[in-house]
C-alpha cells in the first residue's frame, strides 16, 4: 500500500471535515502571473470499515509523496501541485447520493488535506466506483492545455461494477478529459483482476496496482533526519501571518507537524521536507509568499498585520517581510542540500535490504508518476 500516493491522499477524506473554503481575506494581485504547469490529482478513498490499514499508511506516506511529486518539472519548471478529496462507501453518507462525498475541490492547501486525513473516520457501506469517479470527473475544475497532468487514483477493496453508474461509462468521460485513472485494489493481485479493478485502469489508460492496506511501512533511518526535522521547525518561524485566516493557519501549520510526528516514523522527517518545496504554498495567509507571488503588502490594513508589524511604516514592513523571505530561503538551501544527501543514503539502504512483500500506498503512486510524467512531457528530478 505503499505505493499509493493517490490512496494516501484520499485518506484525507474526512467525513467530518467540511469543504475546503477560499481565504476571505486574499490580497489583491498586482498583475498577471506567468502560466504554470500545474499537477492535478483526485484521490477517491473508500472509507468503508475495512478500510483502516489504508488510512494508516497515508498518514505516515502523505508527505513522502507530495516530495516525490515536487521533483516533476515541465520545461524546467515546477508545477503547481493542486490535491482534491472525495470519499465513498461509507454509511454516513446519503444513500441519495451513493454513500459519496467531495470533501475538497482541487487545492494546493496540503495542510489542510492533512487534516482533513487525520480526522477521517471509517463506517461501512456500499461501495460505488463508477459513481464516485464520474462525480469526480464531473465537478472538478479540471485544467487544459499543455504543462497539464491530470490523474485520478481510486482505492477500495470491493468489486468495481457495483452501483448505478456504469464505470466504463465513467471512465471514458474522464478520459474525454483528458483525466487518466489509476486503480489501487486493497487486496491480493488476482482478486483484483476477478473484481475489475484492473480492467478500470486498462479502460482509463492507467495503472493497475495491488497492495497491502495491512502493511506497516518500512521507514530508513538516515544521519540527516535530525538536522531536517530542526529545519523544519525553524522554517515555521518564517511565515509571517495575515488577517484571521494567518492566524488559523499558522496554527495549523503548527499541528501537522504534530500530526506527522504522531502518524509513524519517518513522516515527521517527511513534512519538514516538503515544507521546503515550492509546491508548498501559502500566498492566502502568509506575507513572504503573498509578495513573492506579486501581491500588493500594502492593500493589507494595519488591524490584519501580525502585531509585531502594525506600528511599522510601510518601508519597515517591506524590510521586515524580505528578511523572513532572506531567512526562509536559507533554511530551504540547506534542506535541499540535506535532503540530497539523505535520498542517496536510503537508496543505498534500499539496495541492502531488497524489500520483498506485497507493495503499500506510496510504491503504487510512484509508480504511476514515473509512467504517465512521462507521457505528459514531464521529468522527474
Amino acid at each position: 500500500m505503499t505505493r499509493m500516493f493517490a490512496a494516501l491522499l484520499t485518506c484525507a477524506i474526512t467525513a467530518a471535515a467540511p469543504a475546503l473554503a477560499r481565504s476571505p481575506e486574499p490580497i489583491p494581485a498586482s498583475g498577471e502571473s506567468k502560466p504554470q504547469p500545474v499537477i492535478q490529482i483526485a484521490v477517491l478513498l473508500d472509507t468503508s470499515n475495512s478500510m483502516d490499514g489504508l488510512i494508516s499508511q497515508a498518514k505516515s506516506q502523505l508527505w513522502k509523496l507530495v516530495n516525490e511529486f515536487a521533483r516533476a518539472r515541465y520545461s524546467g519548471r515546477a508545477p503547481r501541485l493542486e490535491v482534491a478529496l472525495y470519499e465513498y462507501g461509507n454509511d454516513r453518507l446519503s444513500a441519495k447520493n451513493g454513500f459519496l462525498r467531495k470533501v475538497s475541490d482541487l487545492t494546493t492547501d496540503l495542510d489542510r488535506v492533512s487534516e482533513q486525513l487525520h480526522g477521517l473516520r471509517t463506517s461501512g457501506g456500499d461501495e460505488f466506483c463508477g459513481e464516485v469517479i464520474d462525480a469526480a470527473t464531473r465537478e472538478l475544475e479540471w485544467r487544459s492545455g499543455k504543462g497539464t497532468l491530470k490523474m485520478i487514483f481510486i482505492a477500495g477493496n470491493e468489486p468495481f461494477n457495483q452501483g448505478d453508474v456504469d464505470y466504463q461509462a465513467a471512465i471514458k468521460r474522464a478520459i474525454s478529459k483528458g483525466i487518466t485513472v489509476n486503480t489501487i485494489f486493497c487486496g491480493s493481485e488476482q482478486e483484483g483482476i476477478r473484481s475489475g479493478w484492473k480492467q478500470g485502469a486498462l479502460l482509463a489508460d492507467g495503472r493497475y496496482a495491488f497492495i497491502d492496506s495491512n502493511r506497516r511501512v518500512a521507514h530508513v533511518v538516515a544521519p540527516q533526519d535530525a538536522e531536517l526535522a530542526q529545519l523544519g521547525q525553524k522554517l515555521n518561524e518564517t511565515y509571517v501571518g495575515y488577517g484571521a485566516r494567518g492566524t488559523e493557519a499558522k496554527a495549523r501549520q503548527a499541528r501537522e507537524d504534530r500530526n506527522a510526528l504522531s502518524a509513524g516514523q519517518g513522516a515527521g522527517v517527511n513534512r519538514a521536507l516538503a515544507k521546503a518545496k515550492d509546491q508548498y504554498r501559502a500566498e492566502d495567509w502568509d506575507l513572504v509568499d503573498a509578495t513573492a507571488g506579486g501581491r500588493a503588502m500594502a492593500a493589507v490594513a494595519p488591524a490584519a498585520l501580525p502585531v509585531e508589524m502594525q506600528a511599522m511604516d510601510e518601508t519597515a514592513r517591506q524590510a521586515f517581510v524580505a528578511e523572513k523571505a532572506k531567512e526562509r530561503d536559507q533554511i530551504r538551501g540547506r534542506m535541499q542540500k540535506l535532503e540530497a544527501q539523505r535520498r542517496a543514503y536510503v537508496a543505498a539502504e534500499q539496495k541492502k535490504r531488497a524489500a520483498s512483500g506485497a507493495a503499500t500506498l506510496d510504491g503504487a503512486i510512484l509508480d504511476s508518476l514515473q509512467e504517465q510524467a512521462a507521457r505528459a512531457s514531464f521529468s522527474l528530478e
